[in-house]
């Protein structure tokens, strides 16, 4: 009984959320672009302020890179929003949807990444609510891109809300993909986890950190791709992995 109740509700959720992406999407005119891409953060509970720094920077960083602004440039706009998650996602940290063009719009967001203050409230590891607020903001956002890609990063399981598969109906259904960026800082085969439970799509990928300090480094890898349209779409499923092994050798002792 129990389980056909825990069914049921799932299936109105995604019911309830499906409408409410379908009258976002009809409700204003939209702006052609190349890419909308919303970038999931993690300030969960196992995310101390260090770390969310080292998130934040290394995030900002990548975008001031002078190959990414040249790849941002090369393309028919690319709208770019962000949020952090926990047990919920909080609209009031986010960064409005950004339009990307040339290196002064790059470089107004990567300080505006870079001076965002960490939502107060550190809850659990809800990524199943996280990518359900990503598909909220692409189908609210004004724009209309060729691609549209939530990338969720992140150091630990799911533990509270619906399991990240749970949303991949809807997801499939609105063409979003769903890439992701684990941090191995514990012993849970987050690679294995992300890859098996978290990405979905064509050509969705997972670039991976062997710990916070390595964050920037992934980021940017991630990005090059997110960006490398033609590159990333046109690559064999067995190049869109780094494994565990090939990061795995420069985890540090200690976190």
């Amino acid at each position: 009984m129990g389980s056909c109740k825990l069914k049921i509700r799932t299936a109105i959720r995604a019911a309830c959320l499906a409408v409410t992406v379908m009258l976002c999407a009809n409700a204003q005119a939209q702006t052609p672009v190349a890419i909308e891409l919303v970038l999931a953060v993690d300030t969960s509970l196992s995310v101390n302020d260090e770390e969310y720094v080292l998130q934040m920077a290394g995030i900002a960083n990548a975008f001031r890179a002078p190959e990414i602004m040249a790849l941002i440039a090369q393309q028919d706009g690319v709208a770019v929003t962000l949020f952090q998650w926990s047990t919920v996602a909080d609209e009031r940290y986010a960064i409005p949807w950004a339009l990307l063009h040339g290196p002064e719009s790059v470089l107004d967001f990567a300080r505006e990444v870079e001076n965002m203050k960490r939502d107060p409230v550190r809850g659990f590891t809800a990524i199943g609510r996280a990518i359900e607020f990503g598909m909220q903001l692409i189908a609210a956002n004004g724009y209309a891109g060729q691609h549209l890609k939530i990338d969720v990063s992140g150091d630990g399981r799911n533990n509270r809300g619906p399991e990240p598969p749970d949303t991949w109906p809807l997801a499939e259904a609105q063409g979003i993909v769903i890439n992701g960026l684990p941090i191995l800082v514990d012993t849970f085969n987050m690679d294995i986890y992300f890859r098996e439970k978290v990405i979905h799509g064509p050509g969705a990928f997972i670039e991976i950190a062997a710990n916070f300090q390595d964050f920037s480094e992934a980021f940017l890898r991630k990005l090059r791709r997110e960006l490398a349209l033609m590159t990333v779409e046109g690559e064999p499923a067995s190049q869109q992995i780094r494994t565990a092994a090939e990061v795995r050798p420069r985890i540090s002792v200690g976190r």
